[in-house]
């Protein structure tokens, strides 16, 4: 089992960046009771770019709370839960621990791992760190997604509980590797396009850089 450190949402707002406002849904902070876990979002959440997030396979966003003893060592402040706009704060679960494709009861919910998360601009417009989402890329402690499989209620005092590893075997950790590191490695691509439940925006950056590779 796997603890939840606390739930976080947020609705978009508008903020200045670079001498104009920009809208974001960035913005999280801790709720206290329980919420209704949807297939696109939590109650009460929402994303300002709906291109890049949200949807299906990013309707939870999840980071590690080990984490975080890092980023305030590196950024020298103090985080809240919500510091890097995710929906779930977890303990006991980091990206060396599980595949794409596992699947979890979360309180009455069942979700699914779809993909690492890929940070924006805007976390690094949130910290006032404009290289911080490429530092949270090179480290690999990226977080991730979750896409619901079944609806249901989640509170706070809720664990993540293994229902089924996905046979693959594909880490966050080494997708991460493949996307941003080692980009044209043709055999570690062909690894994580075998998931069947790979996310579909992961699905499409692959498949080209594949073509790519392999022309």
């Amino acid at each position: 089992m796997v603890a939840i450190r606390s739930i976080n949402v947020g609705k978009p707002a508008q903020v200045k960046h670079s001498g104009k406002e920009i809208a974001t849904g960035i913005y999280k902070t801790p709720v206290s009771g329980p919420l209704h876990l949807s297939a696109l979002n939590f109650a009460g959440d929402g994303q300002a770019d709906l291109v890049h997030h949200g949807g299906a396979d990013k309707a939870v966003c999840v980071y590690p709370f080990e984490r975080y003893a890092y980023w305030e060592r590196e950024l020298g402040i103090t985080l809240s839960f919500g510091a890097f706009g995710e929906n779930l704060t977890t303990e006991g679960m980091l990206e060396d621990d599980i595949c794409i494709g596992d699947t979890f009861r979360l309180g009455e919910a069942v979700v699914q791992v779809s993909q690492p998360r890929q940070p924006c601009f805007k976390l690094g417009v949130k910290h006032g760190v404009p290289e911080l989402p490429l530092k949270v890329q090179q480290t690999g402690y990226t977080g991730y997604y979750f896409r619901v499989v079944q609806e249901g209620r989640v509170g706070p005092g809720d664990s993540l509980v293994l229902l089924e590893r996905h046979p693959a075997g594909v880490t966050l950790s080494f997708a991460n590797r493949i996307m941003h590191v080692d980009k044209e490695n043709a055999d570690g691509l062909k690894r994580i396009l075998e998931v069947d439940v790979l996310s579909a925006s992961w699905r499409e950056t692959l498949t080209a850089r594949l073509q790519r590779a392999e022309a």
